[in-house]
């Protein structure tokens, strides 16, 4: 019998770009039934003076477009890892409520969980000007640049567009799974590098007492899944810190050839966000990358999004190597700055 670290991966999460390149049924567009639902769970939230984040649930009442919002679950979690929400009429909304039904739909998907040694629950994602490669607190989505294939924490990142960019910022996905698969059959040795520890720089949003880096495995099989956690730019500016061991030759390698084949025609997919969508990746099972843009010189009218992490029931049992950075957002909430 083959070691895990042996075989290719298998099932609908392995999926490359023309897979979905000649279908759109990743994307689900809402009915009109559908918006009348949200607008009246939208009604009874601020009926009952409920702001974020003590909307549950239960007090943004779905019908039929739960059992919808269930499938979307399962395509997350055991399916081809990310949906696009079309059909959103955003522009009847102000922001508040927009984010309400964002928020109220994330409810029926998992746990909302923080995203910031702040304990910010909804992310803002536009430009604030700053610059993450000289600045070691700054996050990519501050910025305008192009980023590079990576993955966020928690179980399930979405997104909501309020405005996009004036040209450029395109949502490039790619399957971790077809990633592994393609390093495998090339380079069986740089992917066993792969399934070792690399030290990934916290950004200073570590807890009080805890090491400014942790320490985990691109790739993890576990309970016969696989789980990727990946970002490079993290990785290389842990080596700033002098406890962080050096990267060797052959990791520097693995990383290339990472990099290589998720920016690969064959792998990587993009889309164009258009107001009111929602897209919703697994991070286990997809990483998200960014296009340079423009932007709108007017604020009201620059690129705007928002973000959502979520903790999803069927992602409860994560490996053991997931452990501390998953303390850390846990204690964002519980103890934000």
């Amino acid at each position: 019998m083959l070691n895990m670290l042996d075989r290719s991966y298998q099932g609908p999460a392995t999926w490359r770009s023309v897979d979905m390149a000649k279908s759109d049924n990743w994307i689900y567009r809402l009915s009109a039934a559908q918006i009348e639902e949200l607008d009246v769970a939208l009604a009874f939230v601020k009926t009952q003076g409920l702001t974020i984040p003590d909307i549950t649930r239960g007090s943004f009442p779905l019908t039929n477009f739960a059992v919808q919002i269930a499938e979307i679950l399962g395509e997350l979690e055991t399916g081809r890892g990310f949906v696009l929400i079309r059909g959103l009429p955003i522009e009847r909304y102000s922001e508040e409520d927009a984010s309400i039904i964002f928020w109220g739909i994330g409810t029926y998907l998992g746990r909302p969980i923080a995203q910031n040694a702040n304990g910010d629950l909804l992310g803002h994602v536009r430009d604030q000007g700053r610059d993450w490669e000289d600045d070691k607190s700054a996050r990519g989505y501050q910025t305008t640049s192009d980023l590079p294939f990576h993955n966020d924490s928690g179980d399930v990142v979405g997104l909501l567009c309020f405005k996009p960019a004036k040209s450029g910022g395109l949502s490039c996905i790619v399957s971790s799974a077809a990633i592994h698969n393609e390093i495998l059959a090339r380079r069986p040795d740089l992917s066993k590098i792969l399934f070792e520890p690399f030290y990934v720089d916290a950004r200073g949003e570590e807890p009080d007492g805890e090491a400014p880096y942790y320490c985990v495995p691109r790739f993890n099989y576990h309970g016969g899944r696989l789980y990727t956690q990946y970002g490079r730019v993290y990785v290389e500016s842990a080596q700033r810190f002098t406890g962080v061991p050096r990267l060797t030759p052959e990791q520097v390698a693995a990383l290339d050839l990472f990099d290589e084949v998720a920016n690969s025609d064959d792998l990587r997919f993009d889309m164009d966000f258009q107001p009111g969508d929602m897209q919703f990746l697994s991070n286990h099972a997809v990483l998200h990358a960014r296009t340079d843009y423009e932007d709108h010189e007017s604020f009201d009218n620059k690129r705007h999004l928002l973000r959502l992490w979520l903790f999803t029931p069927g992602f409860a049992d994560r490996p053991p190597a997931f452990a501390r950075r998953y303390a850390d957002i846990v204690a964002w909430r519980a103890n934000p700055r």
